[in-house]
């Protein structure tokens, strides 16, 4: 992109803060039912032999993990800044934020299409979400108050306060309890578990992209004016981590159905997390965020639909690779 259009996408990015989404206490408890209720269908696939599971191929698993936890994070912040000429702060927190999130929901059902290890694939979706009400918090804190400090310093604007201990204790309202519902259905409810498993993930995703399109009804227009911005962010921040997660498992050496969990699982992010967090006025109040955080919002909320797009295309290209390839 010449010059002029990235001084037009980082002007075009800044009129996106001024999106502001109020859905009233009666809409809040909606959009916290729609959590509970995907973090519920995720967590039926989360049994205690899972966890078992884990220790009969540990390195796969521990590196996984790490990627997740980590390398995603450190990633992310490194291009975040080394965009930050031409993205606003918000947009780069959006960023942070889908990084800090868990695996997506949909990551086993794409990990099986692209014929990789789905019991690798359950494993580290079990873990990183059992873990999310600890783990998310501390990654977005810490990372999104580093960048903001760097970013103070070297544009000379205020440091932004990233909300540790009210994201903690909603996170831990909002996914502990659907977390453990849904693992004691699947160990006490076998039967019922598998009739209705795979219909609450296909509900998730429409009741996720239902709350997408109501949420900006009111800015749709200026949605679909950015939405080519938004989308080269995502396709670079969506690409990089399906990266990590590809080459993270390349360099420790991992089978290749092994690495091909490990593209999914860290390239697919519980996206819906992230934006039912930033509608909750406990964790972003509105009288310091509303107005200047839209750009995390539609970034957060576009991720949510990209990544199973993408992730469709990753597993028919890998579907289309020999695995002695």
């Amino acid at each position: 992109m010449g010059d002029r259009m990235l001084i037009v996408m980082k002007e075009q990015l800044e009129a996106l803060n001024a999106v502001s989404i109020n859905f009233g206490q009666g809409g809040m408890t909606i959009v916290n039912f729609i959590l509970a209720f995907v973090m519920f269908g995720v967590a039926l696939g989360i049994k205690p032999q899972t966890f078992k599971d884990v220790f009969k191929n540990p390195k796969s698993v521990i590196v996984g993990i790490i990627l997740q936890w980590v390398g995603l994070p450190a990633v992310t912040f490194a291009i975040a800044l080394a965009l930050s000429p031409w993205i606003t702060p918000m947009i780069a927190l959006g960023m942070i934020l889908v990084a800090s999130c868990p695996g997506g929901n949909i990551s086993n059902f794409i990990s099986s299409l692209s014929k990789g290890n789905i019991e690798l694939s359950i494993s580290m979706t079990a873990v990183t979400t059992a873990f999310a009400p600890l783990v998310t918090p501390f990654n977005f804190f810490l990372w999104g108050s580093l960048y903001s400090q760097i970013i103070a310093i070297r544009s000379n604007i205020p440091t932004l306060v990233i909300p540790f201990f009210p994201m903690l204790e909603q996170i831990f309202l909002l996914l502990g309890v659907p977390i453990i519902l849904g693992m004691l259905c699947a160990k006490y409810c076998p039967g019922i578990t598998k009739k209705i498993s795979k219909p609450t993930q296909y509900l998730s995703i429409l009741l996720f992209l239902a709350m997408v399109v109501v949420s900006f009804s009111q800015n749709w227009k200026l949605f679909i004016e950015n939405l080519h911005f938004i989308c080269i962010i995502v396709l670079i921040h969506n690409g990089a981590a399906l990266a990590t997660g590809y080459f993270g498992g390349m360099l420790t050496k991992l089978p290749i159905k092994d690495r091909r969990s490990l593209t999914v699982e860290v390239g697919i992010q519980n996206s819906g997390l992230g934006l039912v967090l930033l509608f909750n006025p406990s964790i972003f109040p509105p009288e310091i965020w509303h107005g200047h955080y839209g750009g995390m919002l539609i970034l957060t909320a576009w991720w949510g639909i990209w990544h199973i797009i993408s992730g469709l295309t990753v597993s028919y290209l890998f579907r289309r690779t020999p695995l002695n390839a």
